[in-house]
């Protein structure tokens, strides 16, 4: 299992943090947060941080699609804790860009996730325009 860097391991290094509930039936077998649960909440914190950043506005006929989402379990976390998911943006490209995110509870980091998104309209990929680029360059995680 590879091991996280450091710097995702500090909530400080991520611009958007967002707070949300776990649910008695988020947990599993083992009495800790399931994986499909823990999937669930980094959702809802990507959405949350895209909704902040505004990141629906796009021009007619474009859509963003998410590509991909690697998740790496870190430590257990548990039910009735908040987690706190906080995300930032980790890879600016031509028409796409990488979303880093990470799931605290008590401050210990539990788990993080990675998601690559891209923006499209009838002919395929599609350029980022100039406006959305400076926003993420504004909320760009401290990984270095």
């Amino acid at each position: 299992m590879p091991k996280p860097k450091a710097w995702q391991l500090d909530p400080a290094n991520y611009p958007f943090n967002h707070r949300t509930e776990t649910r008695f039936a988020d947990l599993d077998l083992l009495g800790h947060i399931n994986n499909v649960s823990m999937a669930g909440l980094f959702e809802h914190g990507r959405g949350m941080f895209n909704h902040a950043i505004e990141v629906e506005r796009r021009a007619p006929g474009q859509r963003w699609l998410i590509v991909s989402v690697a998740l790496e379990y870190i430590a257990e976390a548990h039910f009735p804790e908040h987690v706190e998911i906080a995300s930032g943006i980790l890879r600016i490209g031509n028409s796409s860009w990488d979303i880093a995110s990470a799931a605290f509870q008590g401050g210990e980091c539990k788990a993080t996730c990675v998601t690559t998104i891209v923006l499209t309209d009838a002919n395929g990929p599609t350029g980022l325009p100039q406006d959305l680029r400076e926003e993420f360059e504004r909320l760009r995680v401290k990984s270095a």
